[in-house]
């Protein structure tokens, strides 16, 4: 790919040869012996290729200023430009030396013509035309190379006012490589979208734009937003039919990779938007997933590749609501559930459902990893990068579910997808000599018999035999290894393609309940664009086939359009002649000698081989001029985009589609609903008469419609839907084949815009008057050339009046109503000279307000320095003054306060002093009275005042003295207070302590006395018992027998003895009571004792008596327990003795004992 060119694009061909600037002399052609010599044996042909590389980095050819590039009136270093015949100088406009107007210095500048000059790598690249002699041109590249080309192998460029216009119309010079400039100018700047007259076309990008969204979407439906886009095609439709009542259609195309689905969302999101409420747009945009899992496929060119077309009728109600929609589809690549290419992958549905399916449905199945199915395994490629398809499973099953598609359906859809990747496990085995073959009955073949519902036997005679029906015979045919697999695929494929079928009747079947319709409605075409590859099949024939169908229903419809705005301006117009394809689609369809009609023929006859299609239609389409025979099984057709060369393999097989009878009832036996529902629909295609010569006596195969037969009756019912239409078209471009953003190859481009017919379309659009402008608009852009005044006159006098004053020809244009119609390249005329006036007007305007404002500038800089020095002065003087006071009134106020601080500490030191001295005095005078007598009246005053000294000399040590032992009795009061506090505390707690020692001995007291008593009870109630029970035993002796006395003796003994032992263990009980209570009466007085201070101990007296109460209530616990097994062991023995008093006994002891609380 050339380097990206972004100069700017001009062209002076279209201004008068001797138009000059007012005082501009006249200057001759610039001599160019040097620039001759350096381009010496320089020259591309006419052909544009280069026969000498030469690099002219080092040529100067003037002297030019050099100015900014980027200026679309700027000029390189070393430029000197001359028109192309050489006949007219070009003057240039004077140039000032005055350094201070380099910034207008660029408008001042010649505009050197520029055009656009082939590589020989195909690429365009703008050039500069330095001079021109004769029939050659010596041309500068961008990059500084200096090439001599023939003159006319130059293509002029155009203005840069049109650098990036959204409509190709608006261009004055149409050609190629001003469309890819043109296109790769707004690629770069992301405007994806441009207008090609009726047509849009979108550069797919490969990556987020943000031209999408509901805020665009709300700008598009108020058209506060008139940019070209897939939103304003959209509106114009659903505007178009609920103005006129008419149906909309939209139409895209594109080769694969384009983004032909993905503008088809876009569209249908923004239909949805507008018509939504019902809900029902919800169910139409679930759609999507449902066709791109089943219906796309990753190819070489794009991951995401649509194998089949798409109509989608979308209808709306009165009042502009979506009401429901109709899905219907085209010629669905079967090959490919059976055929994929090395790093290719078959359809999507395949890998989604290994990856995504769950543990049930993955064991009902018997499905297993993709890579272990041979469909699938045909290519290494199992995956593609950042697409997770265990995800877009559950988006299916989800979309399936919103379609209304119930669950028991869609497990046998998904049985179906499973039966078809089981298929191509099954293998085959030699059974004799002739390579008859049979299926091997292994897990493959046992797995589809169970997923389609069939007999395993009936499945291996449909693979292995085929039934003739020969009169009234039926002959039954063993087939070969090469004609089980045909069959095997066969089936396969025919599974598929009705599965697909079935699931598009579910959606429209879920589309359409309950819909009603008014008969409005907006058609989204999603078809396959031209295509011509190294290598082209049956595919490309069809699809290319189409594409001549579209391309004619195109130029019908464009023509139309053209003639109603003609015949609506009232201008003359006659019918513009046009490349009629015509002829090319006579060679497809003519009967019986068409190319459709061959195929057809060749595809009845049992021996009929590619090789012989393809003689055949040499021989009989060798005189169509849009047919051209070549070696082998080749041959070539002319198309509207181009010569595409078909390669007849595999052209009698796919147009035949072949799927035996057995196979059809092998699937209308099966237990299953879905093969069933296949076998019907096949058997009704069967069942449809065919006539011409394609009917042939034979079996149910030979009686079904070819897949170009079926292809062809498809496209005449769409064309004839399409033209009750108003069609939209919009155009898909692939940029660059690696699916990188911000790529663009021209050459691949410049393809795609033959194939798209982009370019037919813009110059068919422009063979009549492409260029148009309102009246309004045109006298209000160039109405000031006008030498004389246009105030009072209207816009179309005005109008009238430039075009007169230009001398343009009158059978270059027209005036119509309301528009002014230009031919071709017209209107650069105008734009040049307006272009001129301006760069001279905007260097007066620069150069006069320049020398305004700098003097403006000095002016206001002298006034500003005046005013600057009064407001300077004048503040400074304020702020001195203010200064000052402040100074002075901060002096005062200093004066003030220090001398009221001095009076105060004075006057307190004076108070003190008086005190002091009062004190120290009188306490003198109290010590000193015991000892000094009454002075002498007669005593002189020196000596009073000697003493006076000498108690003064001690004042000071007094002093101190005093403070200490006032210091010294404050602290001695504070520990005194603390200490008795202590005190007082401490004689609370042993308060405390004695009376809980004394309630616990009194409890204790109580406890012992209890326990005593209660043994005291038990003891007596025993002896009283012993005593009773001796008596009974006497009186028993003397009354009873022999045998009875000696059982009476027996019982007496065994009651005297528990008795005893009762009596004993009472008797150890009580004991240890008492040892116990010795003990803790004597812990509980010793602990008592230290806590009183009589008895000194190295213990904790609080601590020791909660453990004695832990132990004392242990043993009680412990005590307590014995007892009452004790008991327990008293009544068993009691039980077993009879009579009343010994039991009236026994309950009054146990009685007395349980009224005892411990």
């Amino acid at each position: 790919m050339s380097q990206k060119v972004k100069p700017s694009v001009q062209s002076l061909k279209s201004m008068p040869a001797d138009y000059r600037f007012l005082g501009s002399p006249p200057l001759s052609d610039p001599p160019l012996e040097n620039s001759s010599a350096l381009v010496k044996d320089l020259i591309i042909p006419r052909n544009g290729h280069l026969k000498n590389g030469f690099n002219g980095t080092g040529v100067s050819v003037g002297g030019v200023d050099n100015g900014n590039e980027d200026s679309p009136y700027s000029v390189s270093n070393g430029e000197v430009s001359s028109l192309v015949d050489g006949d007219h100088p070009v003057v240039p406009l004077p140039q000032s030396t005055d350094r201070r107007w380099s910034d207008t210095s660029v408008y001042a500048r010649k505009k050197v013509l520029q055009f656009w000059v082939q590589l020989p790598n195909g690429n365009w690249e703008l050039g500069k035309v330095l001079s021109t002699s004769g029939e050659e041109s010596v041309v500068k590249l961008p990059e500084g190379n200096v090439l001599k080309v023939i003159s006319e192998t130059l293509i002029p460029a155009n203005p840069d006012i049109l650098d990036g216009v959204d409509d190709l119309m608006q261009l004055s010079y149409l050609n190629e490589p001003a469309v890819l400039y043109n296109l790769e100018y707004r690629y770069n700047q992301d405007m994806i979208y441009t207008k090609a007259g009726p047509v849009l076309v979108a550069v797919n990008p490969f990556k987020e734009v943000p031209l999408y969204g509901n805020s665009n979407i709300e700008a598009y439906r108020k058209r506060s937003n008139e940019s070209p886009h897939v939103y304003a095609i959209a509106d114009t439709a659903i505007r178009e039919m609920i103005r006129d009542e008419v149906n909309q259609s939209i139409i895209i195309s594109g080769e694969s990779g384009a983004g032909k689905t993905e503008t088809a969302k876009i569209a249908m999101q923004y239909l949805a938007a507008l018509g939504g409420g019902s809900g029902i747009e919800y169910e139409i945009l679930k759609t999507n997933p449902i066709l791109e899992a089943f219906g796309n496929a990753k190819t070489l060119r794009n991951d995401n590749s649509s194998r089949f077309g798409k109509l989608i009728e979308i209808h709306f109600s009165e009042t502009g609501k979506i009401s429901g929609a109709k899905v219907q589809t085209f010629l669905l690549e079967k090959s490919r559930v059976v055929q994929c290419a090395e790093g290719e992958r078959s359809y999507h549905i395949f890998y989604q459902l290994c990856a995504g399916a769950s543990p049930t449905l993955r064991e009902k199945l018997n499905l297993t990893s993709a890579h272990e199915y041979k469909y699938l395994q045909q290519s290494t490629c199992y995956s593609i990068n950042g697409v997770d398809d265990a995800e877009r499973f559950q988006a299916v099953t989800e979309a399936l579910d919103i379609v209304h598609v119930s669950k028991e359906d869609q497990e046998s859809v998904f049985a179906m997808l499973a039966a078809v990747l089981w298929l191509g496990n099954v293998s085959f085995t030699v059974i004799d000599n002739e390579n008859h073959v049979e299926p091997e009955e292994d897990e493959s073949l046992s797995t589809v018999a169970k997923l389609i519902g069939c007999n395993i036997s009936e499945l291996k005679q449909a693979l292995s035999k085929r039934n003739m029906k020969v009169r009234n015979d039926t002959i039954v045919q063993k087939l070969t290894l090469s004609q089980a697999i045909d069959a095997r695929d066969a089936l396969a494929k025919s599974i598929y393609a009705c599965l697909f079928d079935w699931l598009v009747e579910q959606i429209n079947k879920s589309l359409a309940v309950g819909k009603r319709r008014t008969g409005r409605s907006i058609s989204i075409l999603d078809i396959y664009g031209f295509e011509s590859f190294d290598k082209n099949s049956f595919e490309q024939f069809c699809i290319n086939y189409a594409n001549e169908r579209l391309q004619q229903h195109f130029n019908r419809h464009l023509f139309k359009l053209e003639q109603e705005e003609y015949i609506q301006d009232g201008i003359d117009w006659t019918r513009v002649d046009f490349e009629d394809n015509q002829n090319c689609l006579s060679l497809f369809e003519k009967k019986p000698l068409g190319l459709l009609s061959l195929l057809d023929e060749e595809s009845t006859f049992p021996n009929g081989t590619d090789l012989t299609l393809a003689n055949k239609l040499k021989e009989h389409l060798s005189a169509n001029s849009c047919f051209k025979g070549d070696r082998g099984k080749t041959f070539t057709v002319s198309h509207y985009a181009g010569e595409v060369t078909y390669e007849t393999t595999g052209f009698l097989e796919k147009n035949r589609d072949l799927l035996h009878s057995d196979s059809i009832k092998l699937l209308s036996s099966c237990s299953c609903h879905l093969p069933q529902a296949f076998a019907s629909s096949m058997l009704i295609q069967t069942e449809k008469p065919v006539v011409g010569p394609l009917y042939k006596a034979g079996g149910a195969d030979s009686q079904r419609l070819s897949v170009a037969t079926k292809f062809k009756d498809q496209l005449f019912q769409l064309m004839q839907r399409l033209g009750n239409t108003t069609p939209h078209f919009i155009r898909c471009i692939k940029p660059n084949n690696v699916q990188s953003p911000g790529l663009y190859e021209q050459g691949l481009v410049l393809q795609q815009l033959r194939c798209c017919g982009v370019l037919e379309v813009v110059r068919i659009s422009r063979s009549g008057f492409p260029t148009r402008m309102s009246h309004q608009k045109f006298a209000r852009r160039y109405g000031f050339l006008l030498l004389e005044s246009i105030a009072a006159k209207d816009p179309l006098s005005v109008s009238v009046a430039i075009l007169h004053q230009f001398n343009i020809l009158p059978e270059m244009y027209q005036v119509g109503y309301t528009k002014l119609f230009f031919r071709a390249g017209q209107i650069g005329v105008l734009e040049d000279t307006r272009n001129r006036t301006l760069h001279g007007i905007l260097r007066l305007q620069s150069c006069f307000r320049g020398y305004q404002a700098r003097s403006r500038l000095r002016e206001h800089k002298r006034r500003v320095t005046v005013l600057q020095s009064f407001v300077r002065g004048e503040k400074v003087r304020k702020e001195y003054t203010e200064l000052l006071r402040k100074h002075r009134a901060s002096s005062t106020i200093q004066s003030h306060v220090k001398r009221r601080i001095a009076k105060k500490q004075y006057k307190a030191t004076v108070d003190a002093s008086v005190v002091i001295q009062s004190a120290i005095r009188g306490e003198l005078v109290r010590r000193c009275a015991g000892d000094i007598g009454w002075l002498k009246s007669g005593g002189t005053k020196r000596n009073e005042s000697d003493e006076v000294l000498v108690k003064a000399s001690v004042l000071s040590e007094l002093q101190r003295r005093v403070l200490k032992s006032e210091a010294a009795l404050r602290e001695k009061e504070e520990e005194n207070d603390i200490l008795r506090q202590k005190l007082q505390q401490y004689d609370n707690r042993w308060s405390e302590y004695e009376t809980k020692m004394k309630s616990m001995e009194e409890i204790w007291q109580k406890q012992m006395r209890s326990l005593q008593s209660s043994l005291s009870i038990a003891k007596k109630s025993l002896e009283v018992e012993d005593s009773a029970r001796n008596s009974d035993a006497s009186v028993n002796a003397s009354d009873a027998t022999d045998l009875s006395g000696s059982v009476g003796d027996f019982r007496t003994h065994a009651r005297t003895r528990s008795v005893g032992v009762g009596l004993s263990v009472i008797s150890r009980l009580a004991e240890e009571f008492g040892q116990r209570a010795q003990v803790f009466g004597d812990d509980t007085k010793f602990l008592m004792e230290v806590k009183s201070g009589q008895v000194e101990a190295n213990l904790d007296p609080e601590r020791e008596l909660r453990r004695l109460k832990q132990m004392f209530d242990t043993w009680k616990k412990d005590y307590g327990g014995r007892l009452r097994e004790t008991k327990l062991i008293l009544g068993k023995l009691g039980s077993e003795e009879s009579g009343g008093s010994a039991e009236r006994v026994k309950m009054k002891w146990w009685g007395r004992l349980k009224s005892t609380r411990f």
